[in-house]
């Protein structure tokens, strides 16, 4: 069995003062994909480079980072050395580090910082971009033989049932329709939502809370963060999971479970 988690912490180094270096060792996943790091590996301790988990296998780390210092960025950790790594070869997207692929010969794991198409949707032409551009990277490597796991903050809430008050947030970024189509046909792709497949018909799993008005303390959330994978993939998948209670972040762990 191999157990992929993945977590936007709203930067590694504010994480690390949280109990990010506890979560990894008491979580203990094969593969761990972060987002939003918001860290050259330049700028970090040398903590960041020795995690283990709490039996003390350590991980290999690699890391895609903003030209931009202080903004976006993403990292894997992994157990298992993969055979090559790769960035999505866009500069546009490479510039912001916002993707990161490790291939482990049958399979792709990927972490991806899905840009937020932000308010009036200034950024959605960049946002669908960037999606088109990782849908078209998935299907070259299904279609080569591999499997892929895609994990990561999409920075979409697809249906209703993935935020607390869809109707108020009509218009929002993260639930524009452009956004939720995209996410539509995402999946008609053969790609598959491994949370909402194991809780086809069930609201208020959220893994995004706003810092406003005491959001996650009363729960009104929304479900952005994701692990999906090719759908020949889904007789492999054992559990998937919201970690609701690990804090630190905006934004919580999604975990997945595949028999591989």
């Amino acid at each position: 069995m191999i157990k992929i988690s993945s977590w936007n912490v709203n930067g590694i180094r504010a994480a690390a003062g949280k109990g990010f270096f506890d979560w990894v060792s008491d979580d203990s996943a094969d593969m761990i994909c972060i987002q939003e790091t918001k860290a050259d590996p330049s700028q970090l301790s040398k903590e960041f480079f020795e995690l283990t988990d709490q039996k003390g296998h350590s991980y290999f780390n690699y890391w895609a980072s903003a030209k931009r210092k202080g903004y976006s960025g993403v990292a894997l950790y992994t157990k298992i050395k993969p055979d090559n790594i790769n960035t999505i070869g866009i500069s546009e997207f490479d510039d912001e580090g916002r993707y990161l692929e490790a291939d482990f010969g049958s399979f792709a794991v990927i972490s991806a910082y899905f840009p937020n198409s932000q308010e009036a949707g200034a950024r959605l032409d960049y946002k669908l971009s960037f999606c088109d551009a990782v849908l078209e990277r998935c299907n070259a490597l299904t279609m080569s033989g591999k499997h892929i796991i895609l994990s990561g903050d999409y920075n979409i809430a697809h249906t209703a049932i993935d935020l607390k008050h869809p109707k108020a947030n009509e218009g929002n970024p993260g639930y524009l329709p452009e956004e939720r189509a995209w996410m539509t046909s995402f999946l008609a792709n053969s790609y598959t939502d491994c949370f909402r497949l194991l809780h086809p018909e069930e609201p208020g799993h959220y893994s995004w809370w706003s810092y406003r008005m005491n959001a996650r303390e009363k729960d009104i959330g929304w479900r952005i963060d994701y692990n999906c994978i090719d759908s020949k993939l889904v007789s492999s998948i054992k559990n998937s999971y919201i970690q609701k209670t690990v804090m630190g972040s905006d934004h919580c762990p999604v975990s997945l479970e595949l028999k591989l």
